[in-house]
């Protein structure tokens, strides 16, 4: 996963309207019901959504946003799964969250 390109999606994203990905513009979206911040892109063949975290949510990413942090979630769209959260545009992938390489003893 492109974890550079994800963190300047994320910090352009809370920055504007289109962010450039490639040389190609992405619009960045309001849902309907929360109006969050979101857009699609395609990396590695795959669509993605970037969405803004709502701050009303009782998870650790909502306290996070109530206490001023910008986050975003990356979703898969094929497979629904999110697959990597930034922080003020420091990405951690799901599955690698918390986890230290092993030393050899």
């Amino acid at each position: 996963m492109n974890t550079e390109m994800l963190s300047h999606l994320a910090k352009h994203m809370k920055a504007g309207n289109r962010v450039e990905i490639d040389g190609k513009l992405f619009e960045v979206k309001r849902t309907s019901s929360q109006r969050l911040k979101t857009l699609r892109f395609v990396m590695g063949g795959r669509e993605y959504q970037v969405i803004e975290q709502n701050p009303e949510k009782p998870s650790r990413w909502g306290q996070l946003a109530r206490k001023g942090h910008h986050v975003v979630q990356f979703r898969d769209v094929m497979t629904g799964k999110y697959v990597a959260v930034a922080i003020d545009g420091e990405v951690k992938e799901y599955g690698k969250l918390g986890k230290e390489p092993r030393s050899k003893s």
